[in-house]
Order: C-alpha cells, then sequence, then structure tokens
C-alpha cells in the first residue's frame, strides 16, 4: 500500500521506530538515519530492542554535526517523502533540518516529530521516560495492588500508544498531500497520546466522582475477572453480556448461577466461592481448550513466549521463527526479520536517492 512512499528516519529506542517499523510493514522504504555511534537501542537490552523494531529498514550513518553531514541529510530529504524525528525540540531547527527548512527544498514533505511533551509548554523540554508519560497520563493510578499502590509495569505502554499515534497521523497526513498536494507539519506528544487512553476515567470522574472508570469492567463483578487455574496460572473470563454468561454457566453445568452473573467476587458470596474452586479444579491448558469451544469470553494469560504455539496466534503466523512479532496480521509477510546493520545501506541510499557515491 505504501510502495514507493520513502521514509527518513531520525528516531531512536522504541517510539519512531515502532512507528516506522508500522509504515515498513506497509510497504514504505524506511531509510534509518543514524549518528556515527549508531541508535543507543543497539546497545539496549543486548540489542534485541533495536532488533525487534527495525526489521525491513535500511541504515545510513550520517554525521550531523558536521556541516557536509547537514547538507547531506537535506538533499535526502528533498527527496523523501516522509520524514520522522525524535530529537528534544530545537534540536532539528539547530541542525538546519527543521519543517520549515525541509519545506523549502520539499514542499510535499509530511514531517513529523516524536515527543515527550510536545514543542511548546513548560515541560516541552524536559526528559522522560514511559514510566513518566504512564504517571503522568493518570493511566498508572489505574494499575494499583490491594494496598493502593501502583503496579510498575513490565511493558511501555506510552512508546508503542504514541508509535502508533504517529504512524496514524503520517499516514493521514499522506492522504491528506494525496488530495490537495501539499505537505504537512506534525507534533506527536507520547504523554498527550497516553492520556487519550483515559476518555471514560475522566468523564465518569466528572460526573461521579468514580475515578476507576467502568465499575464493571474493573473487577467488580464475577462475571469479569481474573481466575486462578490448578497449577497456578491465571485465565480472564470476560462473560460481561448475558448470553455470554448464560454459556459459561450451562457448559459447566451451573445454571443456578446464572442470577448471580452481577454480584460482586467477595468472600462472602458463595457463588464466587464456588467459581473460584471450579477454576481452581483445571490446569490452564483444559481452560484454554475450553475458552475456544465455548462462546463466553474465556482466554488463558499466556506469557510472552508462549504466543507462538497458541492456536490463535500459530494460524496466523504472527510470531515470526526469528521470533519477531507482524504489524499486520491479515498482510502477507516479508519476512524481514535481519535488521540492518550500522549504515550497511548508506551506499546504497546514496545512490537510489542521491545518484552520489558514500564517502564513508
Amino acid at each position: 500500500m505504501l510502495d514507493g512512499i520513502k521514509v527518513a528516519d531520525f528516531t531512536n529506542y522504541i517510539p519512531g521506530p515502532f512507528a516506522t517499523l508500522r509504515l515498513a510493514e506497509l510497504g514504505a522504504e524506511v531509510v534509518k538515519v543514524e549518528a556515527p555511534e549508531g541508535d543507543p537501542a543497539r546497545n539496549t537490552g543486548e540489542g534485541y530492542v533495536f532488533n525487534a523494531h527495525n526489521r525491513g529498514k535500511k541504515s545510513i550513518v550520517i554525521n550531523l554535526k558536521q556541516t557536509e553531514g547537514k547538507m547531506l541529510a537535506l538533499d535526502l530529504l528533498a527527496r523523501a517523502d516522509v520524514v520522522v524525528e525524535s530529537f528534544r525540540p530545537g534540536v532539528m531547527e539547530k541542525l538546519g533540518l527543521s519543517y520549515e527548512a525541509v519545506k523549502k527544498v520539499n514542499p510535499g514533505i509530511v514531517y513529523c516529530s516524536v515527543t515527550g511533551y510536545g514543542m511548546n509548554g513548560e515541560m516541552s523540554n524536559l526528559g522522560s521516560h514511559d514510566l513518566n508519560y504512564m504517571s503522568l497520563s493518570g493511566a498508572l493510578a489505574q494499575m494499583k495492588d490491594s494496598s493502593g499502590k501502583p503496579v510498575h509495569p513490565t511493558h511501555t505502554f506510552s512508546d508503542y500508544i504514541g508509535g502508533m499515534a504517529a504512524s496514524e497521523r503520517i499516514l493521514a497526513a499522506l492522504v491528506a498531500r494525496g488530495k490537495t498536494g501539499e505537505g504537512s507539519y506534525h507534533c506527536i506528544s507520547l504523554a498527550d497520546s497516553m492520556a487519550s487512553l483515559m476518555a471514560n476515567h475522566v468523564l465518569i470522574e466528572k460526573e461521579t466522582g468514580y475515578p476507576n472508570g467502568v465499575s464493571v469492567l474493573n473487577g467488580t463483578v464475577i462475571g469479569y475477572g481474573l481466575y486462578a487455574t490448578k497449577d497456578a496460572r491465571y485465565v480472564s473470563l470476560g462473560a460481561l453480556e448475558p448470553k455470554f454468561w448464560n454459556n459459561f454457566c450451562q457448559a459447566v453445568g451451573r445454571e443456578e448461577w446464572l442470577s448471580a452473573h452481577y454480584s460482586r467476587p467477595e468472600n462472602t458470596n458463595p457463588v464466587y466461592l464456588e467459581l473460584v474452586d471450579l477454576f481452581k479444579s483445571k490446569s490452564l491448558s483444559d481452560w484454554a481448550e475450553f475458552g475456544r469451544t465455548v462462546d463466553c469470553c474465556l482466554t488463558p494469560v499466556l506469557e510472552a513466549g508462549e504466543l507462538a504455539q497458541y492456536p490463535y496466534w500459530s494460524e496466523k503466523k504472527f510470531v515470526m521463527p526469528e521470533g519477531q512479532i507482524k504489524m499486520h496480521a491479515d498482510l502477507p509477510s516479508q519476512h524481514q526479520a535481519t535488521p540492518p546493520k550500522k549504515g550497511g545501506q548508506t551506499e546504497e541510499v546514496l545512490q537510489e536517492w542521491l545518484s552520489l557515491k558514500s564517502s564513508n
């Protein structure tokens, strides 16, 4: 779908590279512009962070601290369709590669800055990480243990949500350019993107004072929650609608539970205690098979290494043999599992984009 679209990627770590990875899987040619020392993610988590987000891209090394490098980068951007950058606000301007500078040589450019807090405002120049955006957005406060302490996530949600927001905006800008012929500038804030997920919570708290969103989705009814299995694993039961609860109760032979659908998961609730015991009577694999045959919204809580073998994911070949995850399961896999070596395509890109030989 994006065949022929050239993307110049000046981003590091996760959010920007995740955005351009999604574009690469849609057919765009993504050229990762790296400093001589390379994307810091190459040395994060033994390189796994880089490898997970940069397959199917090309890498070119340019020293943007040198005048020659800045001019070379500007020449590349003059021939690009999209540029994505994730420097601190003002850095691209100092380098002579701001949107205004690029627009002069390429009026049709779609320019996207991926930032923490936007380009303006009192926090725009502050450094932060995923945990900061999670906490500031209000999302982290929704993840608390029984004592009320926020739980430290083992996933960088803001990085990925921000990356998806960036790719979404870039695609919309390309559509607009196709209609008007004009390029455009876009600034994505990771904090803003994360806070946009709080739509239910903010409105409900304003209107009712309840701080945790839709109450029936928060483990306050027995038909929608997490249950331990015989082998100390967990399943999620999402039988929120009566038809799913009915299907579940009938399948386990406990029709007397039907009227307790929206009762609370408390130790004073005999149906809840019986439900807990029922789930503990079978293993995770038993309940996983049950959930695939009975239409009751029951699924296993899988670990990362179990996705490849689970039937839903295996039939889609969603997890590639190399351990990479597809971005778009319904599209043919390009098996672009090998991320580029630093500067590995410098000469190729210069020849194709600029008809120049690399001096590196």
